[in-house]
């Protein structure tokens, strides 16, 4: 829930939130909650690349690992 004196820039003009007509408001919260949707995907994707890069290496190791028994075998 916003806070009641909390103050929304829009080109460049302030106002007051408790101001703004209800599909306003409405609008707003949406605005806040896909940021903070896209902070949250930034940070997941971070992990998953981070992730990604670990079972990659561990793949290329555990194929070099494994090369000299089948090249002898």
């Amino acid at each position: 829930m916003p806070d009641t004196e909390d103050i929304i820039t829009i080109n460049g003009i302030e106002y007051p939130y408790v101001e703004l007509e209800d599909a306003q408001q409405y609008m707003v919260n949406q605005i806040r909650s896909l940021n903070d949707k896209i902070l949250k995907a930034r940070f997941e994707l971070e992990q998953i690349k981070i992730a990604h890069g670990a079972f990659s290496s561990q793949l290329v190791q555990s194929v070099k690992e494994t090369e000299p028994e089948k090249a002898s075998g």
